[in-house]
């Protein structure tokens, strides 16, 4: 018997005497206790957002969130998020394919290694990637004047942490994870035949690659980019350490934001805040529809 099968209400019921057993009763009560709950934990603070920056004036918005500093963090900010989100982009498609299609030792390792910046605390992944890329880290001193790759970057080296390269690398660090999740699972159900169908015909390995298994994973591909990018705009505690919080140069817009209210300028931190929030939905609304389209692209196969 269905769980949703219509059964005889009650006389004196309206609906022609008969309704749906729900498997969950008490749907008023649910719905309003989640309404409830969503109010309180998000549309009421970014309500309260609303408000502070609705009160204040066009031009002492438009000086809170266009001087020249403010500025100078949205470009690091997203500039540094998509640049780390494309990189992932073909790294963490590189990782799910080396994951799903070979069998190697201590592969079970490297697969719990990838969901590690989700678990690990920001703060300790960018104090641990600054103690690496500093110019006297592990790493760092490689690229340092009188490193082994420092020359080939001028007489200085190349300096990585404490610039806008140390937060690319913290921003890649955090994203990973979200390309190779997504990818991961839609390389798994790939029907093996359909290459084999094509080499058969005649297709090279490139061939197979670009008009088979691409246009299948290419969905799931953009989800997770998005994901990585949206991610990576709203990090903070992986990249104050590595990247220096120079003023113009190395500083994000979530550390202008907090040093603002540092400051008691409640008024120019939630409208900083306010530019971010409406990315963010952006960045939502974007996220959502690639999913749809992922569902639909998968549904269309199916």
């Amino acid at each position: 018997m269905s769980v949703d099968a219509p059964i005889a209400a009650p006389p004196g019921t309206r609906g022609g005497g008969r309704r749906k057993a729900r498997v969950i009763p008490g749907f008023g009560l649910t719905l309003g206790y989640t309404l409830f709950y969503l109010s309180v934990i998000v549309l009421i603070p970014l309500a309260t957002l609303l408000w502070n920056t609705f009160g204040m004036g066009w031009e002492q918005f438009w000086l809170a969130v266009a001087s020249p500093r403010v500025l100078a963090s949205y470009r690091l900010t997203f500039g540094a998020s998509l640049l780390a989100a494309l990189l992932n982009l073909g790294f963490g498609l590189l990782l799910a394919w080396v994951l799903v299609r070979y069998e190697f030792v201590g592969k079970k390792l490297v697969d719990a290694l990838v969901d590690l910046p989700f678990a690990l605390p920001t703060a300790v992944a960018g104090i641990a990637l600054t103690a690496l890329w500093a110019p006297n880290g592990w790493l760092g001193q490689a690229f340092s004047a009188q490193g082994l790759l420092g020359p080939l970057f001028g007489s200085e080296g190349l300096k990585i942490a404490f610039t806008p390269i140390g937060v690319v690398i913290a921003l890649v660090f955090i994203g990973l994870p979200f390309v190779v999740r997504t990818v991961q699972p839609v390389l798994e159900e790939l029907e093996r035949e359909l290459e084999e169908a094509a080499g058969s015909l005649g297709a090279t390995r490139w061939q197979t690659f670009r008009y088979v298994i691409f246009p299948a994973i290419m969905p799931a591909l953009l989800t997770g980019f998005a994901m990585a990018f949206a991610r990576a705009i709203g990090e903070y505690g992986s990249v104050i350490f590595i990247a220096g919080n120079i003023p113009m140069v190395s500083e994000i817009t979530p550390l202008v934001i907090i040093g603002k209210l540092e400051q008691y300028d409640y008024a120019g931190a939630t409208a900083v805040a306010l530019v971010m929030l409406l990315f963010s939905f952006l960045m939502l609304f974007v996220i959502n529809a690639l999913q749809a389209w992922q569902r639909r692209h998968a549904g269309g196969e199916s």
